[in-house]
């Protein structure tokens, strides 16, 4: 959530940058009225205590002069006058009550260093990794994951559509193997040589734990509520659970950063997106994600996030798996976000790049809902901290690049070599 004081200040240059969002600005306007309100009822309210304090004085002194009636009509004035006092101070709570529920759907404000843009034609990309394999040189036409693994029998598709529906998904043999290999690589990757420390998380969440993160109450839609007694929601991601480790937390400024992986299954209906990038494992309604985040000083946050996205890539060079990192424009970029990488994996069966990770700087925008803060040391004043995520990386996602990436002319599947003592096998057929 952004600074209500801030947004005061900066009103103009705030609707500036929401526009750059697709925000409707229009949806700012209930703020500017309230805020304008506030700052009238705070005049009258500081004019009314101005007019206590005068009128106690010339109390005193009518008193101290005998003048016991024209005392008393001023008492009667006085009296009016903090009563209203009160009055105005239970309205300027309320207002500022409302004012926060405005901004409670109102996006972080975008990083200078964003592509300014309506949406992905304006990202820019930052880099690449690796070069995409010949196929061609090699005589024959890349299948895509699902003919693949069908073919194989390590992904079944028809059976996961009768026991749950469609969305799901059933991998056995080695492909499940293959998952709970990658799953068991990355995180050792990311706790042994880059130093996260692991959380295992529980995977329902309450309703505080989803607005600390900003996917309540604005992405309601997109989440998986549980029947139950109480309001509990599957997690959409590790980050959710991870980052409210520390919600309503004061911590130590010397023990920053923190940083945390966690592997869990995630659940997303992502509500309006049926019929696009559906096939196989692209989108799924239930998958599995290796998840990093961080938690760091406000200095520290950018920086943070390009050791972050490193880390993310790193799991791609060592499987050897060709991709590229795009900075988001301000129009693609998440609600909770100030600036996101997006590392997306080539796929030879689309001939492009697909999103494997979103990597970014949340800035205070979280902390600030969650209440995440810190105390320097030998200081007083507590301060938000800023929070990263990313996903480090996609599972399934990693999956399906794997088999496609690395199949053979006969209908099998190498299997990369960082993953053969995981896997225990050189190749799937």
């Amino acid at each position: 959530m952004l600074d209500v004081n801030y947004v005061r200040e900066n009103f103009d240059l705030v609707r500036e940058k929401l526009a750059t969002r697709n925000f409707d600005v229009a949806l700012l306007e209930p703020f500017a009225q309230l805020d304008s309100e506030r700052r009238a009822l705070v005049r009258e309210r500081d004019d009314l205590n101005a007019t206590t304090n005068r009128v106690s004085k010339e109390i005193g002194n009518l008193m101290r002069e005998g003048k016991r009636d024209e005392a008393e009509a001023l008492k009667a004035q006085s009296k009016q006058a903090s009563e209203r006092a009160k009055e105005i101070e239970a309205r300027l709570g309320g207002i500022e009550e409302d004012l926060r529920t405005v901004l409670t759907r109102v996006p972080n404000l975008p990083h200078e260093s964003v592509p300014a843009g309506k949406d992905e034609a304006a990202n820019t990309e930052a880099r690449r990794w690796g070069m995409p394999r010949d196929f061609a040189a090699e005589g024959f036409e890349p299948k895509d994951h699902v003919d693949i693994a069908t073919a194989l029998g390590i992904l079944d598709l028809e059976r996961a559509t009768k026991i749950t529906g469609a969305r799901f998904n059933v991998l056995s043999g080695l492909g499940a193997k293959l998952e709970r290999a990658l799953i068991n690589f990355m995180l050792d990757l990311h706790t042994g040589e880059h130093g996260y420390r692991e959380i295992l998380p529980p995977l329902m969440v309450n309703e505080a734990t989803l607005f600390g993160t900003g996917q309540l109450p604005k992405f309601e839609e997109d989440l998986f509520k549980v029947r139950f007694e109480r309001d509990y929601y599957l997690i959409p991601t590790a980050e959710v659970p991870v980052t409210n480790l520390h919600r309503d937390e004061i911590l130590n400024g010397a023990d920053l950063p923190l940083s945390y992986t966690a592997y869990t299954p995630c659940f997303r209906s992502e509500a309006g997106s049926y019929g696009r990038d559906t096939r196989g494992l692209i989108r799924q309604h239930q998958f599995d994600k290796v998840e990093l985040v961080k938690i760091t000083k406000p200095e520290e946050s950018f920086e943070a996030l390009e050791t972050l996205t490193g880390n993310a890539e790193k799991v791609l060079q060592l499987l050897g798996l060709h991709y590229r990192v795009v900075t988001l424009s301000t129009g693609d970029m998440g609600f909770s976000a100030a600036k996101t990488y997006d590392i997306e994996v080539w796929l030879p069966s689309q001939n492009t790049f697909r999103e494997i990770s979103s990597c970014s700087n949340c800035t205070d925008f979280q902390a600030r809902r969650a209440q995440i803060r810190f105390k320097r040391e030998g200081k007083n004043k507590t301060e938000l901290a800023h929070t990263l995520n990313g996903s480090g990386l996609a599972v399934g996602r990693t999956w399906l690049a794997i088999i496609e990436n690395y199949q053979q002319a006969d209908g099998s599947v190498k299997v990369p070599e960082v993953l053969v003592p995981y896997v225990g096998v050189t190749e799937i057929r």
